[in-house]
């Protein structure tokens, strides 16, 4: 199926409030946010049959799509059903959900504030994001950075902020390595190109808590499990020259769970007892076994 292009493949996708056979999901080639990046998603995933914070993923939808100026024709609560039929329509139980809304194509131009705002919800099979993921995932250090929160508006998942994240994935992977690792606009450690990132050192976990981060879903159930087990969180500007003195690092998202990190340019690290605990009550959570 991972070998399957998107656009070609047998199904449904949700469009407005009705289902369209996956292969005539389109837009017209002048839609506004194809052209100026104003489309705003989610990355849900279901485990089971159930999909994973479902609730705080369709607010945080609403949330993205506000700060772009525009309000989603869909309350949460219907953004939450749309969803559910979607996975259900499916056959799927354990799947990616990718809900995304954006600006029509009514006027084109850079002011398109009367545009119709459209909502679909696409589930396809997606198992880890990175193959392998426990031996550990390697990461280098970004051209790119990530900018001020007067430049971008960083608290929405808006799909023109991840242009720079693409360019750094794609210079990361022709480099030999997995990922990348971002840092921000004052020079402090950020995020990957597509999740937040713990260190690990003398057994309390470090985690960047920058102003341009995105509110981090998985990154607060991490965050819960860790202080189940009476982890000490700390939540802090941390610094490129502190790389050397962490023993184990892990990164976390939707897509990516928890993933351990083996390697950072030349700083290595190993998957310890925390990591390792941490991404088996991960697995336990998102199961509907542990609760936080």
């Amino acid at each position: 199926m991972a070998d399957i292009p998107f656009h070609d493949r047998d199904g449904f996708i949700w469009v407005d409030g009705e289902f369209v056979p996956w292969r005539d999901a389109k837009v017209h080639i002048l839609t506004h946010s194809l052209h100026y990046g104003s489309g705003v998603f989610e990355g849900d995933r279901a485990y089971d049959g159930e999909i994973y914070a479902l609730t705080d993923h369709s607010q945080r939808l609403v949330n993205s799509a506000k700060l772009m100026g525009y309000d989603i024709p869909f309350s949460v609560e219907e953004i939450d059903k749309a969803c559910k039929d979607t996975l259900a329509k499916s056959g799927l139980g354990s799947a990616y959900v990718r809900p995304i809304a954006w600006r029509g194509s009514e006027k084109m131009g850079v002011a398109a504030q009367n545009n119709k705002i459209h909502l679909a919800v696409a589930v396809w099979a997606w198992g880890d994001y990175f193959a392998d993921k426990m031996k550990g995932i390697t990461l280098c250090m970004s051209d790119w950075r990530r900018p001020a929160p007067d430049t971008i508006p960083c608290k929405s998942k808006g799909a023109g902020l991840y242009m720079i994240c693409t360019l750094s994935k794609h210079a990361a992977e022709n480099k030999g390595f997995n990922d990348a690792l971002m840092l921000d606009y004052q020079g402090r450690i950020a995020e990957c190109t597509g999740a937040h990132i713990f260190f690990i050192r003398d057994g309390e976990l470090h985690t960047p808590t920058n102003d341009i981060l995105l509110d981090g879903i998985t990154h607060k159930s991490v965050v819960g499990l860790a202080k189940k087990r009476k982890i000490k969180v700390n939540k802090r500007d941390i610094w490129p020259d502190e790389l050397s003195s962490f023993s184990e690092c892990f990164i976390v998202g939707t897509a990516a769970e928890i993933t351990p990190v083996r390697r950072i340019d030349d700083y290595q690290y190993v998957p310890g007892d925390i990591t390792i605990s941490l991404v088996e009550d991960y697995d336990k959570l998102t199961h509907g076994k542990l609760k936080v």
